[in-house]
């Protein structure tokens, strides 16, 4: 079997000669079956040599491959693809740890429960629609399209009710994009999303943003790589608590002008972010998919999101989702439907709103009076520059607070934490005393 699996057989296969590359595109061949369990990979330093790069580079993607449990073995006995190895897992976010009762646990930006409207009338409600129990595959209640219309930021051919936010992400990436096929996606990101993509085996292209959205600069150059699909977060971002300004949208236009490139717009705050809704669906509707999450706003047990795009792309993700639950729980989106047009939620949505962006501006506001600038901006959480994150973990935990480390978030290093604000009620100054101790390790002579 060794000798099928050469060098030479190697280097015609991988294509992208980085640490990255090399490890997802193997990871691809292995869950193509093109390299079968028990597959003897050839030795680093003659691979390394086929593909021009150091032995070190190899060793480095053989690592990552190891972390994920997908080869196994090194040294005289050789590496080989494991037997149990293909358990998709999603890296970033199994590694968030469990805390105990004493720790102030600022890892997850999620919404407030006690800011949450009630279910209990719209699930009633829900459970009298029409076609309730029906075997019938539908795409999305009539009654919820409706509703969704009305705010929709551009005028849309087709809808399609999915089962979460990350559900329509991760089934949309499945059918239309081929594993292996380069994705540009915005970096910082939301760490899930780096996860179905290298789940996917796809090739990330990470776009750098600044405080308007995407770098026109930074997607010009990611197009060059020909990819199939650029993701990026159309208002308030997830993880820096920014939004995309109007001219930056403009711009961004600007450069998908010359490309044929899928667009991908995911919206899992919805109506936390004050600012007015805006897509790219205007300009190129024939090739865009624009999602909204209702779990921030409406309640992440109402598992629902909605997607637009063509009738033929729609059709495309249908026909995956065939193979599983085939639609989602009419109940859910009578339910979601009924509370989108209660006034009395509405007024619930935008007092949780104002909440959300006091408690994250006492957060920053706190830490720029300590000489710590952190942008200004709203929803669920704060981008905080440290000079070490390890440093910075380390010092947060010794004083009982956890938060994510920015690596987790993008590809490329990132010296920031993303520290949580939706729940952060009573110990605002201590958290941003913390985080000053924690940004600079200078200050304690390191």
């Amino acid at each position: 079997m060794s000798d099928a699996f050469t060098s030479s057989w190697f280097a015609e296969k991988i294509s992208d000669r980085s640490i990255r590359g090399i490890a997802s595109e193997t990871r691809a061949l292995i869950r193509a079956g093109v390299l079968p369990v028990g597959a003897k990979l050839p030795p680093i330093r003659d691979l390394a040599f086929m593909l021009g790069v150091s032995p070190a580079t190899i060793s480095e993607a053989w690592s990552e491959l190891r972390r994920q449990k997908i080869i196994t073995g090194r040294g005289r006995n050789g590496t080989r693809v494991s037997g149990d190895s293909l358990t998709a897992k999603p890296e970033r976010l199994a590694s968030s740890g469990n805390y105990g009762a004493g720790v102030l646990d600022l890892t997850m930006a999620v919404p407030d429960q006690m800011l949450l409207p009630r279910l209990d009338q719209a699930l009633v409600y829900g459970a009298s629609v029409s076609d309730l129990n029906s075997y019938e595959r539908s795409r999305i209640l009539p009654e919820l399209e409706v509703q969704v219309r009305q705010s929709w930021p551009y005028d849309a051919e087709a809808f399609l009710a999915t089962n979460g936010g990350y559900n329509a992400v991760y089934t949309l990436i499945h059918a239309l994009v081929p594993p292996g096929a380069a994705v540009a996606i915005e970096e910082p990101t939301g760490m899930r999303l780096l996860d179905i993509l290298e789940d996917h085996g796809a090739k990330i292209l990470p776009v750098q943003c600044d405080e308007h959205g995407p770098k026109p600069e930074a997607l010009r150059q990611a197009l060059r790589e020909k990819p199939v699909a650029f993701l990026f977060q159309p208002g308030l971002h997830s993880v820096t608590g920014q939004t995309v300004s109007a001219e930056r949208f403009q711009e961004l236009a600007d450069e998908l002008r010359h490309s044929d490139v899928m667009i991908v717009e995911d919206d899992g705050v919805g109506a936390i972010c004050a600012e007015p809704r805006r897509s790219l669906g205007t300009e190129f509707p024939d090739r865009l998919i624009h999602i909204l999450s209702y779990s921030k706003t409406l309640g992440p047990d109402l598992r629902l999101a909605v997607l637009s795009s063509t009738r033929a792309i729609i059709d495309q993700i249908q026909s995956y989702r065939s193979f599983s639950s085939g639609w989602t729980s009419r109940i859910l989106q009578g339910a979601a439907a009924w509370m989108l047009r209660d006034p009395h939620v509405a007024e619930q949505l935008e007092k949780a709103r104002a909440i959300y962006k006091g408690r994250r501006d006492s957060l920053t506001d706190a830490l720029h009076a300590g000489g710590l600038e952190v942008p200004q901006g709203s929803g669920l959480c704060a981008w905080v520059p440290v000079a070490s994150e390890q440093f910075a973990l380390v010092t947060l935990a010794a004083r009982g607070i956890a938060v994510q480390p920015g690596a987790k978030f993008a590809l490329q290093p990132y010296n920031h934490l993303r520290v949580s604000t939706s729940t952060l009620t009573d110990r605002c100054e201590e958290v941003a005393d913390a985080l000053a101790l924690a940004a600079d390790p200078g200050d304690f002579g390191h």
